[in-house]
């Protein structure tokens, strides 16, 4: 026989609209009672009927998560957040990913109008968001990352300011010709290298220097390996820069390894910044001076958002900007 809301109820000596609110969540339970009903719910083998659940309030219990790539490491950190932080609201978490690939992108939001989610997180591939400019028929959503128009909820950080920053920091520092890893090609830009060009272009021009194309060093894809790959290619045919601003820890990784293997010494002979501050960044060698901000935060804002849209579809968006800071480690030199 399956087991019972009423039979985890008796199980736990608590009331079956206590399960339910474990369950469901929305309702905050005392941790105390929440772990004896889990433990009733693991003894019993008790299986939450979702798809009834879904018929009486007309939800599932489950929400989208959709990144440009699932395999580097920001995402992983910050999918993991959204999950623990999703079941504490009783919801699950669907992963999926667009690759950078607009079309992809559309086909997923379309699949989420149809299939049983209650909302939708979106880490969007273009500023344009040609994919959410109809909102029309749009499950509840909430872009993280920075899109236009704001039709939509949306959680970022201000990726442009914080490039403007970080190349500050070069420069306050001496460098002056600052390689960008990942910078934005006309064929495939993304939101985020567009916005970090811009940043990097802003700070240089506040010291009136111009941005040198031959210093930019678009990539295929925002990987430890195409960036190996990309950076060592574009060595072979160019000096040494006096810095490296890798648009992603994942990229620093990759020009820090490409370094070493061919015996430059950072950051005596050349600098390296990243962006996120994953956490392999304090233990790369050296450690890693990279923008940072906190995941959890980030991960909590989108959900607020989400559970206020559910709640009420017809509310004004809202943006939500997660502060960052520099970390200061041992890659950057002062020259």
């Amino acid at each position: 026989m399956r087991a019972t809301v009423r039979d985890v109820a008796a199980l736990a000596g608590v009331s079956p609209k206590t399960v339910s609110n474990v369950v469901n969540g929305g309702v905050p339970v005392r941790p105390a009672t929440r772990e004896r009903v889990e433990r009733a719910m693991a003894e019993l083998g008790y299986v939450p009927n979702l798809s009834a659940r879904g018929l009486r309030n007309g939800r599932s219990g489950a929400i989208a998560l959709t990144l440009p790539e699932l395999g580097n490491a920001y995402s992983a950190e910050l999918a993991q957040w959204f999950v623990e932080l999703a079941r504490e609201r009783g919801w699950t978490v669907q992963l999926d990913q667009t690759g950078n690939d607009a079309e992809r992108e559309r086909e997923l939001v379309s699949r989420a109008r149809a299939h049983l989610v209650d909302g939708l997180v979106l880490n969007p591939v273009s500023l344009s968001a040609s994919v959410l400019a109809e909102t029309e028929g749009l499950p509840p959503t909430v872009v993280i990352g920075e899109v236009e128009p704001e039709r939509v909820d949306q959680v970022h950080v201000d990726s442009r300011r914080a490039a403007r920053e970080v190349t500050t920091h070069l420069l306050d520092r001496g460098h002056r010709r600052i390689a960008v890893v990942g910078s934005a090609r006309a064929s495939d830009a993304t939101a985020t290298s567009e916005l970090r060009d811009q940043g990097h272009a802003d700070a240089l021009g506040a010291v009136d220097l111009e941005v040198d194309p031959s210093l930019r060093v678009p990539l295929p894809a925002w990987t430890t390996s195409a960036a190996a790959t990309g950076f060592a290619d574009w060595l072979d045919t160019h000096p040494l820069p006096d810095a490296v601003f890798a648009y992603t820890d994942s990229i620093a990784f990759g020009v820090l390894h490409v370094l070493a293997a061919q015996g430059v010494r950072v950051p005596e002979q050349v600098s390296v910044v990243g962006f996120d501050d994953v956490d392999a960044a304090a233990f790369a060698i050296p450690a890693l001076t990279t923008v940072s901000f906190d995941r959890r935060a980030f991960a909590t804002a989108a959900l607020d958002l989400l559970t206020r849209r559910i709640a009420d579809p017809s509310a004004p968006p809202e943006t939500v900007v997660v502060p960052h800071r520099i970390v200061e480690r041992a890659s950057v030199a002062h020259r």
